[in-house]
């Protein structure tokens, strides 16, 4: 049953017509649910197709561990990584290679390494320790990543939330906020086809972003921006971010702006490089608190992307936008076709990344989790793209299209739709 078949939002329609289509929807979600089906849209991880693209990988070391200065790879030492990884850390973020380090699979581990080195040692080799401060506050935009949320409970940071509009968060309510409280440390961004609604910031929030630690109440403010989509266009040409540390350079915050990416989902996501962009103070006292972990990274595994990736990144993004562009038409066309004509959602459009962001009536979001998890269908938990996993207009749905199948996918979202519409009408049932 397509939306098309009432033709008209389901508020308007009579109560009867309501009814009648509660029915039909109740009896074809029975039917389609069950069969011991595992669908999963929960988690934005690459397909098995995608990882087959970087098979390659595994022959180019073919016996040779030596990298471009002479260094042996398969020992110890080299905490800010090889060249030939900072160059590619430099062909994916837009960096010059001397202001990054290339580490170990996790961009997540270089995070927890920022923020453990802001909280203790301070990322400034001064007095300037976020633990001095009773409180620790950070600016999160909403809704976000899960994982950045994560990350602040873990340290006991309380999360401040600023809406996300579309050409970035609210630089006018952030900037307020960060003015009046010393206590807010720092922002959350994913610039680029941000998780989960797929915006990218326009040039005057990149703009405003690198000029935030000037306004800031706090003098140990931070910029935590996680460019994880910076080459994961769907679409050329793709989205132009601009550059955050050409901003904090003209406005004198090249310190205090932190950038991460990794080719997690690039190349092998549990098998990637992660890299940590900065000024040279902040780099010096990550390696000085690294330093305390590990004696160097993965060095061989990052010589091999070297020589996989470098140079043909752009190549490397077109086949996998390839895969994954048939995966989020086949997502737009069904809920066009399902919830369209309705009036009971909307959702993101993005040229790239790995989510799309679908907003539900009020109050729906956990029903139709619920009913999908019930039908056979994993949907990311409700309430997880916002801190302490709270929603507070209970709308907000994840939608992860890269990893099954296409077949997989069609039958995950005739389930997700049927939910929506399921719980949509059932609500409008009983608010009439």
């Amino acid at each position: 049953m397509t939306a098309g078949e009432s033709g008209q939002p389901l508020a308007n329609l009579p109560h009867s017509d309501l009814q009648a289509l509660e029915r039909a929807w109740s009896d074809a979600l029975e039917k389609v649910s069950g069969a011991n089906q595992q669908l999963d849209l929960s988690r934005g991880k690459p397909g098995a197709e995608q990882l087959s693209l970087s098979v390659a990988l595994e022959a180019t070391i073919a016996g040779n561990y030596i990298s471009a200065d002479g260094t042996d790879t398969r020992n110890y030492g080299g905490l800010m990584g090889i060249t030939e990884a900072r160059d590619l850390g430099a062909e994916i973020m837009g960096v010059p290679a001397a202001e990054i380090m290339a580490a170990g699979n996790s961009s997540l581990n270089l995070m927890h390494l920022v923020l453990s080195t802001a909280l203790t040692l301070g990322l400034w080799g001064d007095d300037r320790k976020w633990r001095n401060s009773e409180t620790v506050k950070v600016l999160t935009p909403v809704p976000g990543y899960d994982r950045h949320f994560v990350l602040c409970q873990h340290f006991g940071m309380e999360m401040v939330n600023i809406p996300m509009l579309e050409n970035g968060p609210d630089m006018q309510r952030a900037a307020e906020l960060a003015a009046a409280d010393p206590s807010i440390k720092a922002i959350w961004c994913v610039p680029k086809y941000a998780n989960p609604t797929g915006n990218t910031y326009s040039d005057d929030v990149v703009t405003a972003l690198a000029e935030l630690p000037n306004r800031a109440a706090a003098n140990d403010f931070i910029v935590l921006w996680d460019n994880a989509y910076a080459v994961h266009h769907l679409e050329q040409p793709g989205d132009t971010l601009a550059s955050i540390r050409d901003a904090a350079t003209t406005a004198a915050t090249d310190e205090h702006v932190v950038q991460f990416a990794s080719t997690s989902k690039i190349t092998f996501a549990g098998a990637g490089v992660g890299f940590v962009a900065s000024g040279a103070k902040v780099l010096q006292n990550l390696m000085a608190h690294l330093s305390v972990q590990t004696v160097g990274p993965d060095k061989v595994n990052q010589l091999r992307h070297a020589r996989f990736l470098n140079g043909r990144v752009a190549e490397h993004m077109a086949a996998h936008a390839e895969i994954l562009r048939p995966k989020f038409a086949l997502v737009e066309e069904i809920l066009t076709e399902q919830l369209g004509d309705l009036a009971i959602a909307e959702w993101t459009q993005p040229k790239g990344g790995y989510f799309v962001s679908l907003d539900l009536l009020p109050g729906l979001a956990k029903q139709v989790v619920t009913m999908a998890k019930e039908s056979g269908l994993a949907l990311t938990p409700a309430g997880a793209t916002f801190p302490y996993g709270f929603d507070p207009d209970d709308r907000n749905v994840r939608i992860a299209p890269t990893f099954g199948s296409l077949p997989e996918l069609a039958g995950a979202m005739e389930i997700l739709t049927l939910c929506v519409k399921l719980a949509s009408a059932r609500q409008l049932l009983a608010q009439s």
